[in-house]
């Protein structure tokens, strides 16, 4: 394919990665006298945060994605490009893509995000899924689901069925997230629904190799989720490092553990693209940035999000939602001034991040939240659980988004019923045929 043409009048903003930071730079670039060049390998933009309720059949997938395309359409100096990165030349400053097209840059946005990390041992990823894409949370609830189905058809056959133990493996948000939400749907969301087995005796298990949950939240809220979550039946194990996972059950040193489904929840390792950059890189594979977010000696590449190690304070800015938002708009400011004056550009302040707070969602009526501005608090409970669905609406792009998933989950809360549990795909579970017992004849 031929390679766009670098002579052009406007300069031209190549962004990589349509998550949060590159959505963000994205809209404010759209209204500069720039052009503007949006490049991921899928067509849509997905709201990360509530990937889990996704995959625990609260919410259905076009709930929280939407197409990179309609977010962007009034954006008339923006076009959008569905395609894998294959190389980046800094000195030519120009992007080659896997189809073989060529876009040159005069300002490039590097925003490609993070993937899931298994510690050198990849072969965990076919028993334990790990959470990060759309992708993920189907294979996740078909996993979740599945289990409960052919426990039931276990009990029909034979009168009996393997313990319902889920443990998901990381204590942090999105572990307990999911670990709170399959305890919901066990003891809450899915108890009339079958007549042979009885869902409320699921068991979910948190393995955490540290010292406790939630290890960026301050101690009286680790100890507030821990609470919450053996409300829920929870079971959290810190200082429980796992040393094996196979079909059918996780080994923590010489224990073993069954496990009907186990979810991966402890680690992520940065996008391979950073190292195209042939800049530093931290132990993740993170960009180091300096203050203007530009990895040393290329003051036109600008690395935002997860993907980028920023330290503030003397501590390295978590890879989490806002942060990246505030990175992706910091990078399209400082373009705009660059682009006008060159002058302004060179007396602009570097980018400082404006801590919010954080929230985690335990279950129903369940959460914690670390709150910084408007006001300092640490809440628990009913009230953080419920700043919690405001702040997530608020932030949801798209009218239709806000409305589908508020309806959602008003229906969940006042009905104790969700209406996505389907299962599509392979039926098989890994380590099912090791747990369950050999089938006999059908019980009356």
């Amino acid at each position: 394919m031929p390679a766009v043409n670098p002579e052009r009048v406007r300069s031209r903003v190549v962004i990589l990665g349509a998550g949060f930071a590159g959505i963000t730079a994205a809209q404010r670039l759209g209204k500069l006298k720039v052009d503007v060049t949006i490049i991921d390998r899928k067509n849509h933009h997905t709201f990360q945060p509530l990937l889990y309720q996704v995959a625990l059949a609260v919410l259905s997938p076009g709930d929280i994605a939407q197409p990179i395309r309609s977010i962007l359409k009034k954006n008339r100096n923006t076009e959008v490009v569905m395609d894998s990165v294959k190389e980046i030349d800094t000195a030519e400053r120009r992007v080659l893509l896997e189809s073989g097209a060529v876009m040159f840059y005069d300002y490039l946005i590097v925003a490609t995000g993070s993937t899931h990390s298994y510690f050198g041992k990849d072969q965990w990823a076919q028993i334990a899924p790990g959470l990060k894409t759309i992708e993920d949370a189907t294979n996740i609830r078909r996993r979740v689901l599945l289990a409960f189905e052919l426990a039931e058809r276990q009990m029909l056959e034979t009168g009996t069925h393997p313990a319902l133990r889920f443990v998901v493996i990381g204590g942090g948000p999105t572990g307990v997230e999911l670990a709170g939400a399959i305890s919901d749907i066990s003891k809450l969301y899915m108890t009339k629904d079958f007549r042979h087995i009885d869902t409320k005796t699921a068991e979910v298990v948190i393995l955490e190799g540290g010292p406790q949950v939630l290890g960026m939240y301050p101690p009286n809220l680790q100890k507030k989720a821990v609470e919450q979550l053996n409300a829920l039946g929870v079971t959290v194990r810190c200082g429980a490092r796992v040393t094996d996972i196979q079909p059918g059950y996780v080994m923590v040193g010489e224990e073993k553990i069954e496990s009907v489904c186990t979810l991966w929840a402890a680690g992520v390792q940065a996008s391979s693209l950073g190292k195209m950059l042939g800049v530093e890189l931290d132990k993740k594979g993170c960009v180091m940035v300096n203050e203007h977010l530009n990895p040393k000696n290329l003051p036109e590449v600008f690395v935002c999000g997860d993907l980028a190690h920023f330290e503030q304070d003397g501590k390295q800015v978590p890879g989490v939602a806002q942060p990246a938002m505030q990175m992706g708009d910091y990078a399209a400011k400082r373009i705009g001034l660059l682009v006008a004056d060159s002058d302004k550009g060179a007396r602009q302040k570097g980018f400082r991040y404006f801590d919010k707070g954080d929230m985690a969602t335990i279950g129903r009526k369940a959460a914690v939240a670390r709150i910084v501005w408007p006001f300092h608090a640490d809440w628990s409970g009913v009230m953080a659980w419920m700043t919690w669905m405001m702040v997530h609406i608020f932030f949801l792009i798209g009218f239709r988004n806000r409305y589908s998933v508020f309806l959602s989950w008003a229906y969940t809360y006042i009905r104790r019923e969700d209406g996505v549990r389907l299962i599509v795909g392979s039926q098989d579970l890994p380590g099912w045929d090791t747990l369950a017992p050999p089938v006999g004849p059908v019980t009356d």
